[in-house]
């Protein structure tokens, strides 16, 4: 029934047990993984201790390097479970868009990913990129806590 399912990581505890979920998912189903990170590109200099600001390029590099050890643990998972995988690594301002757009470019039939759980204030000030992805996707999505 459902053959590639999209996981987006972040490389966060709650992102490590989804990843589980999704392999075990995944086994269950003969699915293929397509693990998606998402960098957002520096709005604003960030301002490091003592005023010191960081440097775009500096934050792309980290911001890749970090990028790539999220997506190589999922790939780790899958090459342990003997999951078929793919991962990639896209830039964009909106998290969310890039997931829904990843899931149409890559044939998902389903989009498995972990929800943070931000209610009142910090769910205002940060968003959710789950609630969007709800909102702007015809696919099934599985979200786990």
């Amino acid at each position: 029934m459902f053959k590639t399912i999209l996981l987006p990581t972040d490389g966060s505890d709650l992102s490590d047990k989804a990843t589980a979920t999704a392999m075990e998912f995944a086994r269950l189903h003969q699915s293929r993984i397509i693990a998606l990170t998402v960098i957002q590109p520096m709005l604003l200099p960030a301002m490091g201790d003592g005023g010191a600001v960081l440097e775009a390029g500096q934050y792309e590099t980290q911001m890749q390097d970090a990028a790539r050890d999220h997506i190589n643990k999922v790939a780790a998972a899958a090459s342990a479970a003997g999951i078929p995988f793919e991962g990639f690594i896209a830039m964009s301002a909106s998290a969310s868009d890039e997931i829904v757009e990843a899931a149409k470019k890559h044939g998902c039939d389903l989009i498995m990913m972990a929800s943070h759980g931000r209610t009142g204030l910090s769910k205002l000030l940060l968003g959710s990129e789950t609630q969007s992805v709800l909102s702007h996707t015809s696919l099934p999505v599985l979200v786990l806590r």
